[in-house]
């Protein structure tokens, strides 16, 4: 096994342990029942990081896991109902703990190199950070009116 692998696997672990805290730190659900759930999802992200080292396209990591992830959860997978139910009992939020965790920690490698670049990237990326989030909101606000459950 190569250290890539290695550091994927490691991070995945750390992953998964911190998703089941937030689980159940955040949102009451014990570790028995949020088990299958972050399983299904490290097992998703694994093979789709292994799928990006074997295959020669220019796709990024996270765009295999989608595709892998919706393949599981369609209709026509002997395993949906199963992956359905699992991930249903991990809160949306628990995963974003984690990947707002790392995108910390990265950039705080990076904020010297940032801040030198100068004050006016920094109000455009506060700004691009404000309109991708207002955006967001209002779209599925949207989507949420249209589909009445809001």
């Amino acid at each position: 096994m190569n250290m890539r692998a290695k550091e994927v696997i490691f991070t995945l672990a750390i992953t998964g342990v911190g998703m089941l805290l937030a689980n159940l730190i955040g949102f009451h659900v014990s570790f028995m029942e949020s088990l299958p759930g972050v399983g299904v999802l490290l097992v998703i992200a694994l093979l789709g990081a292994g799928l990006k080292a074997i295959i020669p396209l220019k796709l990024p990591t996270v765009a295999y896991c989608s595709i892998l992830g919706l393949l599981a959860a369609c209709p026509i997978s002997p395993i949906s109902q199963f992956v359905i139910d699992a991930a249903g009992k991990i809160n949306f939020t628990a995963p974003l703990t984690m990947v707002g965790a790392y995108a910390g920690m990265s950039i705080s490698n990076q904020l010297r190199t940032f801040i030198r670049t100068g004050w006016r990237y920094i109000i455009v990326a506060i700004l691009v950070m404000t309109g991708t989030f207002l955006a967001s909101a209002l779209i599925g606000q949207i989507v949420l009116k249209l589909m009445g459950t809001i």
